[in-house]
């Protein structure tokens, strides 16, 4: 089974198996090849229940159409991306569901360099291509070119090298951590991390688990983040981290137990990549608080900005030779890492900065929340897209400075906003920010007023 609407703007992405199942993964993974025809390509699988079977099928029909397949067995994402980048393979794919929920299935898909196959990059050149010719079953047709072999990969030792590398081990201190792996692959990755680091970690729900017998793996819903927020507060730990389900992303909770946006992240990484690379390049994504750009221009290093979406990101990274880049949802791209998003060197990266900087992350990051009042991301279901976005643009025609970079993106001089469609779903969501937490609620309650109307 493989319904057309699993291939997503970044991903496939659907319920296993009314949507995708093993033959809808063969014909990716024959298709995949067919299209791109790449010789040698390394695949991995998160702890879904599905994943092992999906895996298998794709690399069935992978190695059918031609490609030699390292295994790489039960891995995060991000060591995928790895594999690809410093094998110097021609491809790879991730069976992967991310954060959704546990019915579903997925697969991640890349070219040589780590480069993602997304809407704009052959994603949808691939879904043509097998819906033209749905019959998967010259999958196993003789003769059509020489069978690729399966060969495992043990990735692991080069990876934990590559990760540590991004931090001066030495300088981090025994700090107490709460780690939520939310039964996903952060609890298989991060092992052999820990043990070469002096912290003290409480760890929760590390057995990998795809039926998530805890809460989803998606810190991003407030739901799935009060665990990480009332341990942390209850361990009095200098840090908490959530990781999500394939561990591509990690997330904060200060030694108060308050979430760090993922904006504030960001600046906080710049800080810290401009010191180790002064004058870097430094992406950040249209939704982003201002203490982004603001910080970057202060520590000496160039500000880009640029739409949402990792396929745009990395693109963007290897244009302008950017060192680091960050989005608001919580990926964050290391030019060092294959240009590719990962969770666990900003896990390390946190810890490094705390320990050189000697004070509590509440502390470190009380400037940028004195100064910059964020409402975090506001969705909303309205029935016409295209006409909601032209009501703002004629709203603030005239007042403010637009821009359509990512739907539609007004700026004044104390506060701004941005609204952008949703990949997927009739959804607008709203990021604003304002000089003060009046004017931002005052500004947030007449946006959404608009596109609520």
């Amino acid at each position: 089974m493989l319904d057309p609407k699993v291939f997503k703007a970044y991903d496939v992405r659907g319920i296993y198996p009314a949507e995708l199942d093993e033959g809808g993964a063969e014909a990716i993974g024959r298709a995949y090849v067919e299209l791109f025809e790449p010789r040698r390509i390394a695949v991995g699988r998160d702890m879904r229940l599905s994943s092992s079977a999906v895996q298998e099928a794709f690399m069935r029909g992978a190695t059918t159409a031609g490609a030699d397949v390292l295994d790489l067995g039960l891995v995060g994402t991000e060591m995928v991306y790895f594999a690809v980048g410093s094998l110097e393979l021609e491809g790879g794919a991730m069976v992967t569901a991310s954060h959704n929920p546990k019915q579903y299935a997925g697969l991640k898909l890349v070219r040589r360099g780590a480069l993602p196959v997304g809407g704009e990059s052959g994603l949808l050149d691939l879904r043509d291509l097998i819906m033209a010719e749905p019959d998967t079953s010259r999958c196993q047709a003789p003769g059509r070119v020489p069978r690729g072999d399966v060969q495992q990969y043990d990735i692991w030792p080069a990876y934990v090298e590559r990760v540590l590398s991004f931090v001066e081990v030495g300088e981090i201190k025994p700090l107490r951590v709460v780690i939520d792996a939310a039964n996903g692959m952060a609890g298989t990755m991060l092992p052999p991390v820990l043990e070469r680091l002096p912290v003290e970690t409480v760890r929760c729900y590390f057995e990998p688990d795809g039926s998530f017998p805890n809460h989803e793996p998606n810190p991003l819903l407030p739901e799935n983040r009060e665990f990480i927020i009332r341990t942390t507060l209850e361990e009095g730990a200098d840090l908490g981290v959530a990781f999500d389900g394939d561990a591509d992303r990690c997330f904060f909770v200060d030694d108060t137990g308050e979430f760090v946006p993922g904006d504030f992240v960001t600046a906080l990484f710049a800080e810290s990549v401009l010191e180790k690379e002064p004058g870097a390049k430094i992406i950040y994504d249209v939704r982003a608080s201002r203490a982004v750009p603001e910080t970057i221009e202060r520590d000496g290093g160039v500000p880009l900005v640029n739409r949402v979406g990792h396929a745009f990101i990395k693109a963007r990274m290897r244009k302008d030779d950017s060192a680091f880049a960050g989005e608001v949802s919580g990926h964050y791209y290391f030019r060092d890492f294959s240009q590719a998003d990962t969770g666990v060197v900003p896990f390390l990266l946190m810890l490094e900065l705390i320990s050189k900087k000697g004070r509590k992350l509440s502390e470190i990051l009380a400037p940028l929340r004195s100064r910059y009042f964020i409402t975090g991301e506001l969705n909303t279901p309205v029935p016409d897209v295209a006409l909601k976005l032209q009501e703002l643009k004629e709203r603030y025609a005239g007042e403010g400075r637009i821009s359509h970079l990512d739907g539609i993106s007004v700026d004044f001089d104390d506060w701004h906003f941005n609204v952008r469609p949703s990949n997927s779903e009739p959804l607008l969501r709203l990021n604003l920010e304002a000089t003060s937490e009046e004017l931002m609620e005052q500004k947030r309650d007449e946006v959404l007023a608009l596109i609520r109307s």
